[in-house]
């Protein structure tokens, strides 16, 4: 029997939005994908050639890049941090929508201006596309790497800005903090490693199952 075809997912919002479309493709993961108690990290699915992998929305496009997974579902946050030329993205999902922003305390922002920035100190898990942003403005910026609460640095003295993804707003606000500049629109996009798209058969007819997917319910 050839090995399955391997579908990584990542954990959390852009799953809930992202099963419906593997489902409209005919990909349903077995029942214990939906047990809050599980431990498990690969299921089955009710096609035995392929199976899913829940990981970290970060893990996605690695796993996917190196080939220990065959397609994913991963932002475009993601995919511009890492810029991994072995994913090729040939579907926007139009599901995870949200932004990478910049964010300082609502004081600082009420006297602030961007545009007079020269340096800046930022906290964020995107030091790649944080410094390739101020770079193209002109602005010198030191990077904090963090992994995680980010609405935290400001308060407690680590770098007075942040970057990070903001959908609602609610996270910023009731740390006291606001968006002051969006430096990208993030959606979801379908990744796939590009050997494995010439070398499993698979591959191009799930990926065409998805995009009729996404496009029978955008229609």
């Amino acid at each position: 029997m050839s090995q399955p075809l391997i579908i990584a997912v990542p954990k959390g919002r852009i799953l809930a939005e992202a099963l419906p479309l593997l489902a409209a493709a005919g990909i349903r993961p077995e029942a214990a994908f939906s047990d809050e108690n599980s431990r498990a990290l690969r299921f089955a699915t009710d096609d035995p050639e392929i199976e899913l992998i829940r990981v970290r929305a970060f893990d996605v496009a690695t796993f996917v890049a190196h080939g220990a997974a065959q397609v994913g579902i991963v932002g475009s946050d993601v995919l511009a941090e890492f810029g991994y030329s072995e994913l090729y993205a040939p579907v926007d999902l139009g599901i995870g929508h949200c932004r990478i922003s910049v964010a300082e305390p609502a004081d600082m922002a009420a006297s602030d201006d961007p545009r007079g920035w020269s340096h800046v100190r930022v906290a964020t898990k995107y030091p790649h596309i944080t410094s390739a942003y101020f770079a193209k403005r002109g602005v010198q910026a030191e990077c904090v790497k963090l992994n995680g609460a980010m609405e935290l640095a400001p308060t407690l003295g680590l770098a007075p800005r942040i970057v990070d993804l903001v959908s609602s707003g609610r996270t910023l606000s009731e740390n006291g903090l606001v968006e002051v500049e969006v430096i990208a629109h993030v959606t979801s996009r379908l990744v796939v490693n590009r050997a494995a798209m010439k070398t499993r058969g698979r591959v191009v007819p799930l990926v065409e199952g998805i995009r009729r997917a996404v496009a029978e319910r955008a229609a």
